[in-house]
């Protein structure tokens, strides 16, 4: 069986779909309208996606659009962001480029700023800037064993000195319906990249193509299903896991399209929108700290392992601590600090490999003081 070339297969029919509009490319989705309106409707028309991940996009954020297209997640999110955020669109086909590119002046001009900067590149590769690579193979062919090198040495120094996208450089990295795009064997590559490029305490939000089961190696050999964002889906739980084995935490599914987009030899397609975040890594340190999860469950584990029974206050260290108080952990647990507060630098390494530990009431209590009650604690208007 011969091996599909999937980069070649999307690139065709992207190229295609950025003149004419191609329904099959797209599922049905809701977007604010009120933010379409200095859109330009060929934008609109061409704009191929499953989700709306702009929906978690926050002011004065840098935003990092994966496989951007004709640029509507990236115009959408510039207004969310206003003029003191920024937004970047990384695509690899020269007709969707073209599309946005052409578009970006037009919607600068109806809200007043241009924020947007619009980069040819490939997603599970951001650190080689595509643009700067053709105009030096324009200047710079390459006939010779020597202008290979030469090459060669121009790639490299991009990777290490002039990434196209710096490391711990973007908030939030969204993505409409693009991850399922690139080829298997790059996949992994793909999620490292995303963690490579955000901010500690930043999140990953991708809106795309899951499968209810592994999809079967034929399938994945179709190039209209592959570039049609259907065969080359990841199953939904190992979706999840590739944020999880790049790094992340705290992933989470809040949209999950019950109905199948398609049904392809009995395997259902649909779409659903993964939250993922970045944590600060920091060395554990004990401050007598705690925290208390709230419920509703009798217990749950983190990604790092520890174990959190409702209504226990466990122990942990500051990292940790941090953490729990964070999205997406806040709403569910409460963090309780010590009677006597550790300073940093008297605070010695805590193990955190281990299971749960109960951190005693007397470490936490109100500073081991007797709290009188108030005299009127209900005011003037009664306790009832």
């Amino acid at each position: 069986m011969s091996t599909l070339n999937t980069e070649s297969a999307v690139r065709r029919r992207y190229s295609s779909a950025a003149e004419a509009r191609e329904p099959a490319l797209c599922c049905p989705v809701d977007y604010d309208r009120s933010y379409l309106k200095v859109i330009p409707q060929e934008v609109i028309d061409r704009d191929y996606g499953c989700g709306d991940p702009s929906k978690y996009v926050r002011p004065g954020e840098t935003v990092l659009d994966l496989g951007s297209g004709g640029g509507k997640i990236c115009f959408i999110a510039s207004q969310v962001v206003g003029e003191s955020g920024a937004v970047i669109g990384v695509d690899m086909n020269d007709d969707m480029l073209a599309l946005a590119r052409n578009s970006q002046p037009i919607v600068a001009e109806r809200i007043g700023y241009d924020n947007i900067r619009f980069c040819k590149g490939k997603i599970q590769d951001m650190q080689i800037d595509r643009d700067r690579l053709d105009a030096y193979l324009n200047e710079n062919p390459v006939d010779s064993e020597a202008a290979l090198q030469r090459l060669e040495a121009f790639v490299a120094e991009m990777r290490l000195q002039q990434p196209m996208i710096p490391d711990n450089s973007v908030d939030v990295v969204v993505s409409n319906c693009v991850l399922n795009l690139v080829d298997a064997a790059e996949k992994e590559k793909l999620f490292a990249e995303i963690f490579r490029v955000l901010r500690p305490g930043g999140r990953a939000v991708i809106s795309d193509i899951v499968s209810d089961e592994p999809v079967p190696l034929h399938l994945q050999q179709d190039g209209q299903l592959w570039s049609g964002c259907i065969s080359g889906a990841l199953q939904e739980k190992d979706f999840i896991d590739a944020f999880v084995r790049a790094g992340f935490q705290g992933a989470e599914m809040p949209v999950y399209q019950m109905e199948p987009w398609q049904i392809v030899e009995g395997i259902e397609f649909r779409s659903v929108t993964v939250i993922a975040y970045k944590y600060p890594e920091t060395p554990c340190y004990e401050h007598n700290e705690a925290v208390l999860y709230r419920g509703p469950y009798a217990s749950v584990k983190d990604d790092d392992g520890h174990e959190f029974t409702r209504g226990v206050r466990a122990a942990v260290c500051r990292k940790t601590f941090e953490k729990m108080q964070r999205e997406p952990y806040a709403q569910d647990f409460l963090g309780i600090s010590p009677v006597t507060a550790i300073p940093p630098e008297d605070a010695a390494p805590y193990d955190c490999t281990g299971g749960q530990v109960v951190r005693p009431p007397s470490v936490t209590k109100a500073g081991g003081r007797t709290v009188k009650p108030v005299e009127d604690c209900c005011g003037e208007g009664g306790c009832c």
